[in-house]
């Protein structure tokens, strides 16, 4: 692995690479992390491969089992559950403040990216959706500007990530969720902080029904 290109650590290059692995399936949920089998495949030391591994833990991608090892996190409904709760109540917030706090600027560029989140749903294009999503989303993170808050919601939108697309294949769901987005937005432009946080609030109520 060439390093040269950069002045990051070798073990986020490898995070990286692990987290395209567990995200794409290649690694799948509860399988084990063979350390030194890995560190072979990716031709470096156990070093970074072990601290690339414990990154991952930290962000909730991968479980430590005592005297067993690092496994891929398996998520079931519970944790689904619990984790649905938790974005409910930090992303309703951020969508509060984002009202009061958006640019005109930013507030175009969530319009800009609601329409393309209409393409993908009309394409019917999961994989496209769910980018577009995502970065609605963070933008209304960035927005409010509370960066501990933020982070707790990245580390939980990162283990959601294993299963959230399997929710937007539910009948009907496609469609509702970018009407949720739609509500989202109009708060939003109208700098509604209360129907902005209802409606934040009602989207995420929705996504958990549609995993249940």
């Amino acid at each position: 692995m060439n390093t040269k290109l950069n002045n990051r650590p070798l073990y986020e290059d490898v995070a990286d690479r692990l987290r395209e692995q567990i995200f794409g399936k290649q690694l799948a949920p509860g399988s084990w992390l063979d350390e030194q089998s890995l560190a072979a495949q990716f031709g470096i030391s156990r070093t970074p491969m072990r601290e690339a591994i414990k990154a991952l833990a930290s962000e909730g991608l991968v479980t430590m089992k005592m005297r067993r090892g690092a496994y891929v996190t398996e998520v079931n409904r519970a944790d689904l559950e619990q984790i649905y709760t938790v974005l409910s109540l930090l992303e309703s917030k951020a969508a509060r403040e984002s009202a009061t706090k958006a640019t005109e600027e930013q507030l175009n560029l969530l319009d800009h990216l609601h329409h393309r989140l209409e393409t993908a749903a009309a394409d019917r294009n999961i994989e496209q959706f769910f980018e577009i999503n995502s970065k609605f989303h963070e933008l209304i993170q960035e927005i409010a500007g509370n960066r501990w808050m933020n982070g707790v919601i990245t580390d939980l939108r990162k283990v959601l990530k294993l299963h959230r697309k399997d929710s937007l294949m539910s009948t009907g769901r496609l469609q509702s969720s970018l009407l949720e987005h739609r509500e989202i937005l109009r708060a939003l432009l109208k700098r509604d902080e209360v129907a902005a946080e209802a409606a934040m609030h009602k989207h995420f109520t929705r996504s958990l029904e549609a995993i249940r």
